[in-house]
């Protein structure tokens, strides 16, 4: 989150802004990233600065494959990965590893 947030703040201090409102991320589900921990770290981490009072929105990104057998794609588990059409382990993973920030909202004091 510490990342997040310093990444955040630049690109925020590059716009001119004054504060961040929101921040979005992105995280897949086997990105092994526990969407609490990163909003526990954010409110640990941001008072003091222009992100203070931010909130954070998560958007968990479920895993998805295409078998790389019959060609099927499918969403599925971190436990269970074979495809659910011929069984084949064969697969090439489309989503589910995802760690990045969507969109950050900011607010200018300077606008009306």
């Amino acid at each position: 989150m510490s990342s997040v947030l310093s990444t955040a703040i630049d690109a925020a201090r590059a716009q001119n802004a004054d504060r961040i409102t929101r921040i979005t991320l992105v995280i897949g589900e086997l990105s092994e990233v526990l969407p609490e921990a990163m909003e526990f770290a954010h409110l640990a981490l941001s008072p003091g600065t222009i992100a203070e009072g931010s909130e954070l929105l998560i958007k968990n990104v479920q895993a998805r494959s295409r078998c790389l057998v019959c060609g099927h794609e499918y969403t599925h588990d971190q436990y269970r990965r074979s495809c659910p059409l011929c069984d084949a382990l064969a697969c090439e993973l489309l989503a589910g590893r995802e760690l990045h920030i969507e969109s950050i909202e900011v607010e200018d004091a300077d606008r009306d």
